[in-house]
């Protein structure tokens, strides 16, 4: 079940909005590995279907690992399930459920009403761990919203000008496309976009994948929607992040003025799709409406946040947030230099907001600080 999970990670850049799967067809006499599969992208094989194929006859009587319940409908591709059992499958194992509603148990109903043997539950908080964006639509009905921000050593993200490339060296801003590369969105707020006139694209020379097995231009081949909370359509006509490919999405607070009209409009023509939603806390985009938008209509498993201390501390203080990853570099600056967040009301230490530090480990110069703030039960 380890070898199908690492499997499974190769289809980390790859696979959305599908979960990452990965499989291991075993010869239950000798334990020798027959053949192995991942899922690669929606719409192509499974990771069951991919390593059936590549064992052929041999996959007779084998043990399948698999770390994802095997599919019992049929999608883009045929139910796994069927192939499985058609295979010659003796046993399945199984690292845990599949928490889509339309397969829910019915793979593991599917496999035992033919006689298979089936054991769910090997290593399932790996499996888990591997695809938290999947398991959030499917569960609470909204993405995995990662938090990353770049900040001194005094917690300061940006000069009092704006200013704030580059904080960080390059293996930290490396280690940010990963991120990006992950996410089905990227969201940022209108302020940061301004400032820095954000491209919020994933650029395959920056990613330190060179040796990936299914090579830098698959990697790259699906850009993440790029998504700028912007209340009153302020973002620039001429906006780097307009030139870019793939899709950026504009969320604006409904009105009806004809001034948001025209500006809509003329967003529009400059290659940027506009969403307009009703207002939220204190007029501004209602960003819990916002995220289940993303889950439903884009299918968004996992939303990487870029942005600056408003819009963060705004996720932040709504219970948004299910992972902070910091990006700390040894440098000073300043107390007239912008906070890492806003959160504005907390004037006690009784009010303090925790975070459970889970991993802290060194990126070229810097440190990467991976934290998850206390908004109830964690997914993953």
């Amino acid at each position: 079940m380890a070898h199908a999970l690492r499997l499974a990670r190769l289809g980390s850049y790859t696979t959305h909005p599908n979960p990452r799967v990965g499989c291991v067809l075993v010869d239950p006499v000798t334990d020798e590995v027959i053949a192995t599969g991942f899922h690669v992208r929606a719409g192509e094989g499974h990771a069951e279907v991919n390593a059936l194929a590549a064992a052929g006859e041999q996959a007779l009587g084998c043990v399948a690992y698999v770390t994802l319940e095997p599919c019992s409908h049929t999608g883009r591709t045929g139910p796994c399930s069927r192939a499985l059992i058609a295979a010659g499958i003796s046993r399945v194992v199984i690292a845990m459920r599949d928490p889509n509603p339309q397969v829910a148990g019915r793979g593991i109903a599917m496999l035992q009403g033919a006689g298979i043997a089936v054991t769910v539950g090997v290593l399932e908080q790996e499996a888990r761990a591997l695809n938290p964006g999947f398991l959030s639509r499917m569960e609470r009905g909204r993405p995995f919203v990662r938090l990353k921000q770049a900040m001194s050593l005094d917690g300061r993200t940006a000069m009092a000008s704006g200013e704030s490339q580059w904080i960080t060296g390059p293996e930290a801003r490396s280690a940010v496309q990963r991120l990006r590369a992950r996410s089905s969105v990227v969201m940022s707020g209108i302020e940061s976009v301004i400032f820095d006139d954000s491209r919020l694209n994933v650029r395959a020379e920056q990613l330190g994948l060179e040796a990936h097995p299914l090579g830098l231009e698959a990697l790259v081949a699906r850009q993440p929607l790029r998504v700028v909370v912007d209340t009153h359509l302020r973002l620039p006509l001429a906006a780097r992040i307009l030139e870019q490919d793939g899709r950026t999405l504009v969320v604006c607070v409904a009105d009806e003025t004809a001034a948001q009209a025209e500006r809509r409009r003329l967003l529009e023509a400059a290659g940027a799709e506009v969403l307009a939603l009703p207002a939220g806390p204190e007029g501004r985009v209602d960003l819990e409406a916002l995220l289940r938008h993303l889950a439903e209509h884009e299918q968004a498993n996992e939303v990487l946040l870029e942005t600056g201390a408003v819009l963060a501390g705004a996720m932040l203080s709504a219970g948004l947030v299910d992972e902070m990853q910091l990006f700390m570099a040894p440098t000073l600056l300043g107390g007239e230099a912008r906070p890492l967040l806003a959160l504005p009301g907390l004037e006690h230490m009784a009010q303090q907001r925790r975070v459970e530090i889970r991993e802290i480990r060194a990126v070229g110069r810097d440190w990467r600080i991976t934290a998850v703030p206390d908004n109830g039960e964690p997914v993953g």
